[in-house]
Formats: structure tokens, C-alpha cells, sequence
């Protein structure tokens, strides 16, 4: 892919190349989104809010439930939306209400309703703020860097989660927690708003055109046992890796491991998710990526594995770091394989589909895993079962076809952004 800079053509692999200052924009506005500030601060935010209603944790902890579901219930509409307009029209907006709200949540009073309203809209606009949107934008930007590009813009979700955390409960001790959340919308807003303002197509004209003639639709994906091989393996890694994220510290300090030491183990998480990232987006521009995903999962499931039995801090810290890799390059693969096997014609109405499965597979993952804790006192039984359950995944990933039997039975020029019409891809 080539355009015109200075009069001289720049490919993608030049940093030069205009892609890239809408990589940086996009990250940026991901690392203030939903799946980084929400998802990080909550843990940060539910002692003070706590002990200011004298709301139980489990009252509080249901709010994050309700935006969960939210963000599976509107993924795909959200994504249907970014395949039939400009992924701005979509963003903006998203950014907007998203930040203000988040704000709101100063003003939260003594009803419980009125904090369960707030998350369930934060949900609804969630992922018009995160990777579902992003990910269109850089599609039609990225083909032979398409892997870095993705990894780029996921590594603003990786920053977020090593610095909100910190940032948020600084902020909770200097001005209290009613004005830590207007600080932070506003840093949405004034981050997000003006970088979202860059998060635009390669191209925009003959969009009806284009529409009508790139890869697969909706119905087809749906129809595809590749599809669904995809949904399967995202299920079964995010009952995984949610459950044991939210249950981390506790495990640890159950087996005499500091608090202090625990959260280390946390925050080697994070950074093993941004390496992870960073690391899977180069090896997808250059191996096969179901290939990688198989290795990454791998990776994730003895990390699993190994925190069933971690009763010291080094092993905690692999173990976390381990899956931290998982989750990073997971994040990663998902949206390459869809617009390498379906092309870019419903790629975000698809992509919304599997965020419906992770969504609803994260607010499983940690359920199932305090419910066999109060039924036997430990983590490890279920730990050894979801490291088996992560392994099957990663060899689900080996069923995967060749791109060229994705879409029309036909691999997408290299470089090419438009699939040939007509497509038929493989059905079960």
C-alpha cells in the first residue's frame, strides 16, 4: 500500500507513512476508553465508594456485571453502525457521552439504581470508544503492517492499565474520590475528543461502492465454521483469563504471599499484556497468524497451569506474566483473523459479535471462580481445569484454513484493500 507524501510514494513500513499518525491518535484515545479506565480504576474506586453509602462489595461489583452485559448487548449494533458510516460519526459521540458520564459518577447518590444506570450506559457506548472502532479505521489504512498497527493501538490499553490504576487512587488521596472522577472525564474528553477528530478512513468516497464488493457479509460470517472456530477459542480464554485476573491477588495472599507482593504479581501482568501485544503484532505481519495464537495460548494455559500450585512470589509473577502474554495477543488476533478471513465489508458488525462472547464469557469467568472457592476453600481443581480448557483453544486455533479459504476461496492482494465481489466462503 502506497501513498503520496512530499511527492514521493511512502510505504507502510516507513513510519512516514500517513497510517501511522492515525495509529498514534487511535491508541491514545484507547488508552482513556472504556476497556482501560473503567475496567482498571473499578478496583481503585470500590473501597471509598464502599464505605461512603455502605454499599456491600458485592452490591458495587454488580455495576461492572450490568456494563459487561451492556457492552455485549450493543456490540453489534455499535458495529454494524461502523460498517455503514465513517467510524467518526460513530467515535465522537461515543467519546463524548462516555467521558461525561464517567464524570457524572461524581454525583452518584445513595440509590444503587442510579450507579447501575451509569454503568449500563457507559456499556452501551463502550466499545465506540475502544478496539471495535479503532480497529476498522486502521483496516483500511494497514495490509502488510496490519498486525503491527493493531498492536500499536492495543498498547494504548496496556499503558492504561499500568497508569489509570495509579493516576486514579493519587487522585482519590489529594482531591477524594467525587472529584477523581471528573478529573478523569475530562481527560477524556479533552484526549479523546480531538485525537478521535483523526481516526478516519484511508478513503471515504464510493463508500456505497466499496460496501458492495469487500469480502464477506454479515450472514456469510455467521455462516462460517471459521467464524465460529474464532468465537469458540475467545470464549474459552476469556472465562480463563478473567477469572483468574480478578481472583489474582487473592490466591496469592491465601498462600502467604504479601499483599504488597501480590499486587507486583498484578502489575507484571499489565506489563507482560503490553509486551505481548507489541510482540504478536510483529509476528503477525510475518508468520501464519492461527500459528501464533496456537503458541501465545499456549503460553497463557501454563500460566494458568502454574498459578494452581504458586506459593512464592516468582512463581505468581510468571504465572501472571504468562497470561498476560495470552491476553495481549489474543487481543491482537482477533480482529487480524477477521478482516484477513472476512475482509473489511462486515468486519466490525463481526467483531462485535465475538466482543458479545468475551463480554459475556468475563462476567462468567470470575463467578465461576468465587463460587468454587466457597465450595472448596481453593482455586487450584478449576485452575488445572481452565488451563486444559485454554490448551483446547489453542489447538482450535490449528483447525483454522489458509486466508485464501476465507473469503471466495481467494487470498486478498497483498496491499489491497477490496476483496472480490461475489464471495462465498466456507460454511459448515
Amino acid at each position: 500500500m502506497l501513498t503520496q507524501s512530499a511527492g514521493l510514494t511512502t510505504p507502510e513500513t516507513s513510519i512516514r507513512y500517513s497510517g501511522w499518525r492515525v495509529v498514534f491518535a487511535s491508541s491514545a484515545c484507547v488508552f482513556v476508553s472504556f476497556a482501560s479506565l473503567l475496567v482498571y480504576t473499578f478496583g481503585v474506586f470500590l473501597k471509598p465508594v464502599a464505605a461512603e453509602f455502605h454499599w456491600s462489595r458485592e452490591a458495587i461489583s454488580a455495576a461492572f456485571g450490568f456494563a459487561a452485559l451492556a457492552v455485549a448487548v450493543s456490540s453489534p449494533p455499535l458495529g454494524n453502525l461502523l460498517d455503514r458510516f465513517p467510524a467518526r460519526r460513530i467515535i465522537l459521540p461515543c467519546i463524548a457521552i462516555f467521558g461525561c458520564g464517567f464524570a457524572s459518577l461524581s454525583l452518584l447518590t445513595s440509590h444503587l439504581w442510579h450507579l447501575y444506570a451509569i454503568f449500563i450506559l457507559l456499556g452501551i457506548v463502550g466499545n465506540g470508544t475502544a478496539h471495535l472502532a479503532f480497529t476498522r479505521v486502521l483496516s483500511t489504512w494497514f495490509d502488510q503492517r496490519r498486525g503491527a498497527a493493531f498492536a500499536v493501538l492495543l498498547a494504548g490499553g496496556a499503558f492504561g492499565a499500568m497508569v489509570l490504576p495509579l493516576l486514579a487512587q493519587s487522585l482519590i488521596d489529594y482531591v477524594g474520590w467525587r472529584r477523581a472522577f471528573v478529573f478523569l472525564g475530562l481527560g477524556v474528553l479533552i484526549v479523546g475528543l480531538p485525537l478521535g477528530s483523526r481516526a478516519r478512513e484511508r478513503s471515504t468516497h464510493s463508500r456505497s461502492a466499496r460496501l458492495s464488493a469487500e469480502g464477506a457479509s454479515t450472514a456469510e460470517g455467521l455462516r462460517s465454521r471459521t467464524f465460529w472456530i474464532i468465537v469458540a477459542v475467545l470464549f474459552l480464554c476469556s472465562i480463563s483469563q478473567n477469572g483468574a485476573i480478578t481472583h489474582l491477588a487473592a490466591l496469592l495472599t491465601d498462600r502467604g504471599i504479601s499483599p504488597r507482593e501480590a499486587a507486583l504479581a498484578v502489575s507484571s501482568l499489565g506489563a507482560a499484556t503490553l509486551g505481548g501485544r507489541i510482540f504478536t503484532g510483529w509476528l503477525l505481519d510475518r508468520c501464519f497468524a492461527p500459528r501464533v495464537a496456537c503458541c501465545i495460548l499456549a503460553v497463557a494455559a501454563f500460566g494458568t497451569l502454574l498459578l494452581s500450585t504458586a506459593r512464592s512470589l516468582p512463581a505468581g509473577i510468571l504465572g501472571a506474566a504468562c497470561i498476560g502474554i495470552g491476553m495481549g495477543g489474543e487481543a491482537d488476533i482477533t480482529p487480524y483473523l477477521l478482516s484477513k478471513y472476512f475482509g473489511l465489508r462486515s468486519f466490525s458488525t463481526l467483531y462485535g459479535f465475538t466482543w458479545t462472547a468475551y463480554a459475556i464469557a468475563a462476567a462468567i469467568g470470575p463467578v465461576v471462580m468465587g463460587k468454587a472457592f466457597d465450595l472448596t476453600g481453593s482455586y487450584r481443581v478449576l485452575l488445572v481445569e481452565l488451563a486444559f480448557s485454554t490448551l483446547v483453544a489453542a489447538v482450535l486455533m490449528l483447525l483454522l484454513p489458509r486466508y485464501s479459504s476465507g473469503i471466495a476461496g481467494q487470498p486478498l492482494a497483498a496491499g489491497a484493500l477490496i476483496a472480490p465481489p461475489r464471495t462465498r466462503i466456507e460454511t459448515n
